[in-house]
């Protein structure tokens, strides 16, 4: 039998220290070695990518700019056509750059997450921005991905490994609830601001910003019949180093509520 202790309050453990082994069932990597993607965000910006087998060669005009660079990455066939893609970028410092699309509807998301120079106190350091886009070589279709309102009062349970079991209760359209079951982190739990886009049917963008300690995360949540999670964590180690992590796993849902009269944010 395992006996699971309750960490004291005051032992906050670090970004690397929780995230170690958080994404043992996380879907497996997927090859785009020759996928090119040429993407058009809603503010203008334009990104192109050429993937290799292990790196991918991008440059950006608009919002990001890039002259041209080779980064990392690594992807997951979230769907047979929906792929979720992480940039841990070496050529830039304490960033980020997080690409969902589809290949059957053209649609996508972008998300940039990066790490503020110094801590402001009430402010997350880790700051998000996020695009929906269209990927070029055709014509998009269905609803372009957005803000949702669709997990307010619902109550979830994410395992993503033997010794990582946390719920999530979806607040308000700002702010989620969670708190640690099982793993290092156990008894500890916050409220932190979040932001929830739906991608497509069942699909959601799920991002969170800490208070407490320098780290955010970009999550896909697959509530439909896989009932799977995607994502990635940025954020400084207990080294005060920037550091970028892989999770994933099952996700339980527990039920929902619904408010009578008065709405959440």
């Amino acid at each position: 039998m395992t006996t699971t202790t309750e960490t004291d309050s005051d032992d906050w453990r670090t970004y690397d220290e929780f995230a170690a082994g958080i994404d043992t069932y996380r879907l497996p990597s997927a090859n785009l070695t020759g996928t090119v993607l040429d993407v058009t965000l809603d503010d203008g910006t334009n990104l192109l990518l050429s993937f290799g087998e292990h790196q991918v060669s991008w440059r950006a005009e608009g919002r990001i700019q890039e002259s041209g660079a080779t980064d990392p990455y690594d992807a997951v066939a979230v769907r047979d056509d929906v792929f979720f893609v992480n940039l841990p970028l070496e050529s830039r410092e304490r960033e980020s750059l997080t690409l969902v699309y589809s290949a059957t509807t053209r649609r996508a998301a972008a998300v940039r997450s990066r790490i503020a120079a110094e801590a402001v106190d009430g402010t997350p350091q880790v700051q998000q921005d996020f695009w929906a886009g269209v990927v070029g070589g055709g014509e998009a279709t269905g609803a372009a991905p957005g803000p949702s309102r669709d997990l307010i009062g619902k109550r979830n349970i994410y395992r993503y490994s033997p010794e990582h079991l946390y719920e999530h209760v979806y607040i308000s359209s700002r702010r989620y609830a969670w708190q640690c079951l099982q793993g290092v982190q156990r008894g500890h739990g916050d409220m932190d601001l979040s932001t929830v886009w739906k991608f497509d049917d069942g699909l959601y963008l799920f991002c969170f910003r800490e208070f407490r300690i320098a780290v955010a995360s970009v999550w896909l949540h697959d509530l439909g019949y896989q009932l799977r999670t995607t994502g990635i964590f940025l954020g400084l180690n207990g080294a005060g180093e920037s550091e970028h992590s892989r999770a994933g796993g099952h996700i339980y849902p527990l039920g929902s509520v619904s408010y009578p009269d008065e709405q959440p944010v």
